[in-house]
């Protein structure tokens, strides 16, 4: 899909994509992409780079244009798995018009960093810290489900929140390259500012896009370290809840196995031969008790003698 715009009054306006001096292509269509690579003097290869989601960013500079290839976050998906992955976005900077290359049909406008707008370097620059911003609320969410991912796991005994700390983890190492990857964009882009025309104003609100993007990155890197290194622990812990049910389960077949073994033996008849011209219901409401009595101090006794020997290990 094509859209157009225009900067009106400092704010963003939709306006026909033949008079327009900001132009996005959305997931574009081959028609489409014979019309950038026409206009814009593109060789094939580089569009499909535009496009490819495992592209490296960089900048590249011609006399036609600024071309910056810059990593951005996906759309989180929470259907089946968490997902956190990252795509490429394609910024072609001409003396008089913009053009915004997408793989997704996602139109990245909106937000209030494109308010006050004052040039088409300024709306490039603010397009690049809305996508900070998009890395910065990704990682708030993912902290948050980190948080309660770990509070499940203390009771859970199966893997499913532990492949989901997996996949944060997976997200988290593509945050922290893709931010890393758009910091070497963010300095050659401040190495070539002003001999590209960059005025005094977009320079500074350059470096303060390069100081937000250090600090996404430190704090996507302090998320991955955190996450990697308790990974074995959680794992640690769903093995324990596993091994404590199945001590629970063990100590419960222990205490009906003597149970079991006299309720066989008298059941042959033999324990209503011996009360036989009793009453069967002092005789039987005897046995049950005595069966109850004969289940609890089994029961009693073997925590008394787990608690020994944990003691014991603890003091050896």
């Amino acid at each position: 899909m094509k859209y157009g715009y225009e900067i009106e009054q400092s704010q963003l306006t939709m306006k026909d994509a033949d008079d327009a001096s900001i132009l996005v292509y959305a997931e574009p269509s081959d028609e489409e992409k014979q019309e950038l690579l026409q206009t814009l003097n593109l060789d094939k290869l580089t569009l499909e780079s535009v496009l490819d989601p495992d592209e490296v960013p960089r900048v590249e500079v011609s006399p036609d244009w600024l071309l910056i290839i810059w990593k951005r976050p996906d759309n989180c998906s929470f259907q089946e798995q968490l997902k956190f992955e990252v795509s490429s976005i394609g910024i072609v900077v001409q003396p008089s018009r913009v053009t915004v290359i997408l793989a997704e049909k996602t139109v990245p406008f909106g937000d209030k960093e494109f308010q006050r707008l004052t040039s088409l370097k300024d709306l490039t620059l603010r397009l690049l810290l809305q996508t900070i911003h998009h890395y910065l609320g990704h990682l708030k969410a993912i902290k948050s489900i980190s948080r309660d991912l770990q509070s499940k796991l203390s009771t859970s005994m199966e893997n499913k929140y532990l492949l989901q700390m997996f996949s944060l983890g997976e997200g988290l190492v593509y945050y922290h390259n893709a931010l890393e990857s758009n910091a070497t964009v963010l300095a050659k882009i401040r190495g070539i500012a002003e001999r590209t025309g960059f005025s005094k104003e977009e320079i500074e609100l350059l470096d303060d896009l390069t100081i937000e993007n250090q600090q996404a990155c430190k704090q996507a890197s302090i998320y991955t370290t955190v996450l990697s290194g308790l990974m074995d622990a959680r794992g640690t812990i769903i093995s324990n809840n596993m091994n404590v049910l199945l001590k629970n389960l063990t100590l419960i077949n222990v205490v009906f196995l003597p149970l079991n073994l006299v309720a066989g033996i008298l059941g042959m008849s033999e324990f209503s031969m011996m009360t036989q011209g009793g009453n069967w219901i002092i005789s039987y409401g005897s046995f049950l008790l005595s069966m109850v009595f004969m289940g609890l101090f089994t029961w009693f006794w073997l925590i008394r003698v787990i608690d020994k020997g944990q003691t014991r290990i603890k003091k050896g």
